[in-house]
């Protein structure tokens, strides 16, 4: 009789703004580039990079660049284009 098979494991990340920990995958990846090359969203959490998460919550969103809790976590500054493309990525059921 084979072993049973073992559930796969999901990461768990911590979100800057609220410092609540959850699955890697209910999280927004915020990733700077290698080389300087600016800041960019990480849909897939794949990129190379140092990268910081914030939960998928417009709270937490306003909250983490309000307090530049992500720019600390990535240790650069985040452009507005970049800010627009983050509170863009909030799905509409997570909104305020």
């Amino acid at each position: 009789m084979p072993a049973p098979a073992t559930p796969k494991r999901q990461p768990v990340r911590t979100c800057v703004a609220c410092r609540t920990s959850g699955g890697k995958r209910g999280l927004l990846r915020l990733v700077r580039l290698p080389n300087g090359a600016g800041v960019a969203l990480d849909p897939t959490g794949k990129q190379s990079g140092r990268g910081g998460y914030v939960c998928a919550t417009s709270a937490c969103v306003e909250l983490a660049l309000k307090r530049k809790a992500l720019e600390r976590s990535l240790k650069t500054a985040l452009t507005e284009e970049v800010q627009a493309e983050l509170r863009a990525a909030i799905p509409p059921e997570n909104a305020v």
